[in-house]
């Protein structure tokens, strides 16, 4: 596979934090072959192994387990929800490791560029590209990344209302795996493979104009 721009700059990227905190940066080629198998499809689409995942492969069935965790909770529910969720605790945790690369998957998916920005500026009270249920959704994810804990207690008890107990138990679990992964990119200082989209203007190949309902 060709090395792109990108990998270049995530390979120099994991040289730096490799020297600061020890943890040997697996390639695709050492990575234990359950795993190699479980990750190929992202690893062929992306064009790059992440550094999450080449620190994390040192634990391949605790990785395995983590990465279908993920795929599980995220399996009930639907995209906006999905990304409302990601991009809010990224954007609130700081962790622009997972914001970019969720924001590419944004706008590959059809959502607009407009719809990404106001998730991220994190105020839904002023949003007018987000849905009411989005809305809904990033107040409380916002209030569980920001610890506001007893406000969101009762933001969730009233999304639980709206979309039922099996939803709103997927939802939680998803919030759960993106404060995780910000706690760990956080930890190993982890520099995002890609920039932002408002930095390079990434338009993807098949974007739309709104996002998707």
């Amino acid at each position: 596979m060709q090395n792109t721009q990108h990998g270049v700059q995530s390979e120099a990227h994991a040289q730096r934090a490799d020297a600061h905190h020890g943890i040997p940066r697996l390639s695709f080629e050492e990575l234990e072959p359950t795993l190699a198998r479980a990750l190929e499809p992202r690893y062929r689409r992306l064009g790059y192994l992440g550094e999450f995942f080449r620190c994390m492969g040192h634990q391949p069935a605790a990785l395995r387990a983590f990465v279908e965790f993920t795929e599980g909770a995220k399996a009930t529910l639907d995209k906006p929800t999905i990304e409302v969720i990601a991009l809010t605790v990224a954007t609130a945790t700081g962790n622009a490791y997972e914001r970019n690369q969720h924001e590419r998957l944004c706008i590959r998916t059809g959502f607009s560029r407009d719809w990404v920005r106001e998730v991220e500026a994190l105020n839904p009270d002023e949003a007018v590209h987000l849905s009411p249920r989005e809305r809904t959704v990033q107040r409380w994810v916002l209030a569980v990344a920001q610890r506001r804990f007893t406000e969101a207690s009762e933001l969730y008890s009233a999304f639980l209302e709206q979309v039922g107990a099996a939803e709103a138990v997927a939802a939680l679990l998803v919030v759960g795996r993106y404060v995780a992964h910000s706690a760990m990119v956080q930890t190993l200082q982890l520099s995002p493979p890609v920039p932002s989209i408002f930095e390079d203007g990434f338009t993807g190949e098949s974007a739309q104009a709104t996002a998707p309902r």
